[in-house]
């Protein structure tokens, strides 16, 4: 092997070890994703023998903790990839289990709700899913709109600013949403890549984290056409008081299912 081969790899070896040393896991996954961010898909070409220059620069940013996906702006949910903004809460794959409850129990459906539609991920997974239909987005955040304007471009959705579904007017078929339910007290204990990289809107869900749903399910009657479905992603261990305010508003839990790693996720109720 040649100087510079060497050199490259003595260069690389140091980046994962800074990675490492900052509590990353997989360093050396994170850096080829960061490698391609630097130089292109092209740049592989040359790995591990000759790291991209601006490579450097990207690992210093990883190693405080910035996600890879706020690094690349972008990240991809249901074999979509969706723009990041500093507004938008970065979709995670445990969110899936919410489009997949969904379509399990709405088959077929001509109009979708999302309530706080972030990055308009699991609008856009539904549209995509079912074509025929058209979507409305709803988020407190009026960049996290912009962002899901971008995102929702060439589908059938209209996005808009508002407090959860106080100012929607008519019925959908589907309502879906993954609203914040991180308890206040608990947000400051979070992974820094959470903590101080997803806005505080979407993580916040008041004192028992619970706030979101009890203004979710205050409109949902009223949201629902008579067969339709409500579908809301679950933090760790909420679903029994979530299942509780649901019951209290007149619905029944349909279904609730787990995410990749067993945890219950999403809860389908109907009226």
């Amino acid at each position: 092997m040649s100087a510079a081969p060497r050199q490259g790899r003595a260069r690389l070896a140091a980046l994962a070890e800074r990675l490492a040393a900052a509590g990353i896991d997989k360093p050396r996954r994170e850096l080829r994703l960061l490698q391609i961010e630097a130089g292109g898909e092209a740049s592989l070409a040359d790995w591990p023998d000759s790291p991209h220059p601006g490579l450097e620069a990207l690992t210093d940013r990883r190693a405080a903790r910035e996600p890879v996906s706020r690094i690349v702006g972008r990240r991809e949910f249901w074999s979509r990839d969706f723009l990041l903004t500093p507004e938008t809460f970065d979709p995670r794959p445990d969110s899936e289990a919410v489009v997949e409850a969904a379509l399990a129990a709405m088959p077929s459906f001509a109009t979708v709700l999302d309530l706080g539609t972030g990055s308009g991920c699991l609008l856009a997974a539904l549209l995509a899913e079912r074509p025929e239909a058209r979507g409305l987005g709803i988020d407190r955040s009026p960049g996290a709109c912009r962002a899901a304007r971008r995102n929702l471009e060439g589908l059938p959705a209209f996005v808009a600013a508002g407090d959860w579904g106080s100012a929607v007017a008519g019925r959908f078929d589907l309502v879906v949403s993954n609203p914040p339910y991180i308890p206040s007290a608990d947000i400051a204990a979070l992974m820094p890549e959470v903590r101080d990289h997803d806005p505080w809107l979407a993580l916040d869900g008041g004192a028992d984290g619970l706030n979101a749903y009890r203004a979710i399910l205050e409109d949902l009657s009223r949201l629902l056409s008579p067969a339709g479905v409500g579908v809301l992603e679950l933090g760790l261990g909420q679903a029994h008081a979530v299942a509780a305010l649901a019951g209290a508003q007149g619905f029944r839990v349909q279904d609730i299912r787990a995410d990749l790693g067993g945890i219950p996720r999403a809860m389908v109720l109907g009226l």
